[in-house]
C-alpha cells in the first residue's frame, strides 16, 4: 500500500498493550514513522486514518480525521462473532450514528488493494466537508457530558 502513495508520510500510533519492538518490522521502510504515547498529538495533525480499534475509530471521529475502519481476524473467530453478533456494523463511529458513516473493511474486503483504493478515496475526498458534519452530529449524540455512559447505552440498544 505504501508504494502506491509516494508522497506520503505513514505515522503508525503504537498500542500501549503491543510491545514496541513488535512496531520494528513496519519500520524497515523511511515512509512509516511509530509514535507511542502520542496518539491525541498524532491526530491533531493527521490528514486520514486507517483505524483498527474499537475506541480509537470514536477517538478519530471526534478529533475530526476522516478515517477508513479495517478490522481482519481468523476465519474460524470471524465466523463465530457472525453467528452470535447480529449488527449491521462494527465501528463504534457507525453503530452509533446508526448508519454507515466510516467506511469497514471487514474480513475478505480488507486487502492491500481495498485498503489502497479505500485510502486514495480519504485523501482525494471532495467530501471532507459532509465528513465533518457527520463527526459534529456524532457530537451531539454524546453530548459533552457521560459519554461513556451514552456510548455503552447506545451499543446496548444495537445489541438488543
Amino acid at each position: 500500500v505504501i508504494k502506491d502513495f509516494p508522497k506520503q508520510q505513514f505515522i503508525i500510533a503504537g498500542a500501549p498493550g503491543i510491545s514496541p519492538s513488535w512496531y520494528q518490522q513496519f519500520a524497515i521502510n523511511p515512509a512509516v514513522s511509530i509514535l507511542h504515547n502520542q496518539t491525541h498529538t498524532l491526530l491533531k495533525h493527521a490528514h486520514v486514518a486507517i483505524v483498527t480499534s474499537g475506541t480509537a475509530t470514536l477517538e478519530t471521529a471526534l478529533f475530526k480525521v476522516p478515517q477508513m475502519v479495517c478490522y481482519r481476524s481468523s476465519r474460524l473467530s470471524y465466523a463465530i462473532a457472525k453467528r452470535i453478533i447480529k449488527l449491521e456494523h462494527i465501528s463504534l463511529v457507525n453503530l452509533i450514528m446508526n448508519k454507515t458513516v466510516v467506511k469497514e473493511l471487514i474480513q475478505d474486503k480488507c486487502t492491500p488493494e481495498t485498503i489502497s483504493k479505500e485510502l486514495h478515496q480519504l485523501l482525494l475526498s471532495k467530501n471532507r466537508s459532509k465528513i465533518e458534519q457527520e463527526y459534529h452530529q456524532l457530537e451531539k449524540i454524546l453530548g459533552h457530558q457521560n459519554a461513556s455512559q451514552q456510548v455503552a447505552h447506545l451499543i446496548y440498544q444495537a445489541i438488543v
